[in-house]
């Protein structure tokens, strides 16, 4: 096994290829990382080609039964990656979408070499990157896998969105329950809003004027239910309500533009720190959120094959994880081991 280039406080990072480091791994609880996308970005030899199977076979034979993997991909190249994942073992849970305004077109002027071509362009802007859902199959049931393994699903109340402010209306009880995004959660055969927040979806954006810009203002009403005046059932014609519903009021009154339905993870001007050039760095907000939606009850370990300068890491050690990171350029390990040091030094002088 190789000897870690920096090991504190539950955080490692081992300097080397992954294939030949994985295979002394063993038990992680989450995979979070940012691989190559395969699209030789700025001339870069390790962005050559997207992981194949065998790089996702490693990662799982380290995997715990119902390890979470979240793996970052380019919009061009992320069905490979998709295939690569799945073909290694891995069952697709879903795909969620990072929306942000800061993409740069990198589109080629035809105009300026053709004539009659004027305003025609290669490429549009990016403003979206996926990022594929994928577990480790699990032992049996959820809960089996939970008690076995200490593993299973979602930390899906530590994911939810926050009402900014907004109170939300506990109002009525239904024997029914409703998927509408507020995070209404059942107790027996009752619903009552989740006054937690919002049930995390899988689309996060980062909260910039563009992005923002997008999303229609919408008004959240209160439904007040009175008998004869009900969307609980129809029948013949004649609709119903629930006597436990009349007179009851559900619903939020709270207004503005429907992005505060989904996370968003802003990045700090100063995240990347001084030195620190590698050039496909995430935000340190997005990765916490991630890192934070996949925590064990007990913490978990997080592992991050393809650890660049370590956002993964400082993420995880934010969070109270312990985490494992492989990289294979030793320049950006220093990175890294420095960044993290940086922001152990920052947390300890709060």
């Amino acid at each position: 096994m190789t000897e870690p280039y920096y090991s504190h406080n539950g955080i490692t990072i081992y300097h080397g290829d992954c294939r030949d480091v994985l295979p002394g791994l063993s038990g992680m609880d989450t995979v979070i990382t940012d691989p190559p996308y395969g699209l030789t970005f700025m001339g870069k030899d390790w962005d050559r080609g997207v992981p194949g199977v065998h790089f996702w076979q490693l990662i799982l034979a380290a995997c715990k039964p119902g390890a979470m993997l979240m793996a970052f991909g380019g919009t061009r190249t992320f069905h490979r990656l998709t295939c690569a994942i799945e073909d290694a073992g891995f069952e697709i849970r879903d795909c969620l979408m990072w929306v942000y305004g800061s993409g740069f077109p990198k589109s080629h002027n035809i105009g300026k070499q053709v004539e009659g071509w004027s305003g025609y362009g290669t490429a549009l802007k990016p403003a979206w990157e996926p990022i594929i859902l994928a577990m480790n199959p699990i032992d049996g049931t959820f809960a089996n896998n939970a008690l076995t393994h200490g593993v299973a699903g979602l930390n899906v109340d530590g994911g939810r969105i926050s009402y900014n402010g907004e109170t939300p209306n506990l109002g009525g009880r239904a024997k029914h329950t409703r998927g509408d995004g507020y995070g209404f959660k059942e107790q027996g055969d009752e619903a009552h809003i989740n006054t937690a927040g919002r049930f995390p979806a899988n689309l996060i954006h980062d909260g910039s004027d563009e992005v923002v810009g997008k999303f229609p203002v919408s008004t959240s009403s209160k439904h007040t239910y009175s008998r004869g005046i009900s969307n609980a059932a129809d029948c013949g014609g004649i609709k119903f309500a629930s006597p436990q519903l009349e007179g009851k009021t559900i619903g939020f009154s709270d207004t503005g533009s429907a992005a505060r339905f989904f996370y968003c993870a802003k990045a700090s001007r100063a995240e990347r720190g001084e030195g620190n050039h590698h050039p496909t760095v995430k935000p340190l907000a997005l990765m916490q959120y991630l890192c934070r939606l996949t925590k064990t009850p007990t913490g978990g370990t997080v592992l991050d094959p393809f650890a660049g300068s370590g956002s993964t890491l400082i993420a995880a050690q934010n969070e109270g994880r312990s985490a494992i990171g492989i990289e294979m350029d030793e320049a950006y390990c220093e990175i890294a081991a420095n960044r993290l040091q940086a922001q152990k030094q920052e947390a300890l002088s709060l």
